[in-house]
């Protein structure tokens, strides 16, 4: 089933077929990654998905902080669950979707709002009360739920952004790059799976694992707008950008 799953996430991201061809290109990029692109499409990659993986599990050990203990377990396991079938779904999807014209500069500017709002969160954060399974998770600033159903549909919203928000910056960073572009999405659904709650605590230790999250954010969402703007200028009679 892994292998299926696998293949079908190398043939969108690449147009690349059988397992074959999934595996000549992880080695073809990664005997290539001390070329300069390779390996700073690699670092945002890691860095993206540390990031993020660990916010997606402090919005949601906050939202279910005010529920009873079982219920609050069960709210997580729903996050942490439904985070890992969306960056699957949405992993079969954006990097086909961006090869139309104008779904890069939307998703470029998309980008600059994942940023702000990291940003808002970074800066600002309030208190919470936390959550007892999530480390980490008290100065979200985010308010709980205040009933299991509430909770639940909270999650699940926040989850549709945030993984849509990690599938789209991985493949903004990696596009030209469809080896790295597959490892980091598997790493992305193993820190979901695995690490997210380790990750959340060390955020909120290290609080400048965040703001480098955040620049590289803001450089991938930069680029993806300047090749965006670049790719619809003609069909609009737009001057293009000098030197794209």
């Amino acid at each position: 089933m892994f292998e299926t799953l696998l293949s079908a996430v190398a043939a969108e991201a690449g147009g690349l077929g059988g397992p074959a061809e999934i595996w000549n290109s992880i080695v073809r990029d990664f005997s290539n990654i001390g070329e300069p692109g390779a390996f700073a499409a690699f670092v945002q990659v890691l860095l993206i998905d540390l990031v993020l993986a660990g916010d997606n599990a402090i919005v949601v050990g906050a939202l279910a902080a005010g529920l009873p203990p079982e219920q609050r377990r069960k709210v997580i396991l729903l996050g942490v669950l439904a985070a890992l079938v969306l960056r699957v779904a949405f992993a079969l999807l954006v990097t086909q979707l961006l090869q139309i014209v104008g779904l890069i500069l939307a998703g470029g500017l998309l980008l600059l709002w994942v940023a702000w709002r990291m940003w808002r969160e970074l800066h600002h954060g309030g208190e919470s009360p936390g959550s007892a399974e999530i480390e980490g998770d008290e100065h979200s600033g985010l308010k709980p739920a205040k009933s299991f159903a509430a909770a639940a549909w909270a999650v699940a919203v926040a989850d549709v952004s945030m993984s849509l928000d990690n599938v789209l910056a991985v493949a903004g960073a990696a596009r030209e790059h469809p080896g790295i572009l597959i490892v980091g999405l598997i790493f992305a659904v193993a820190l979901m799976g695995i690490a997210a709650n380790v990750i959340a605590k060390y955020i909120e230790r290290y609080r400048w694992i965040g703001y480098g999250g955040l620049i590289v954010i803001l450089w991938v969402a930069g680029k993806m707008i300047w090749d965006g703007y670049n790719d619809v200028a003609p069909a609009l009679g737009w001057p293009a950008v000098a030197g794209a």
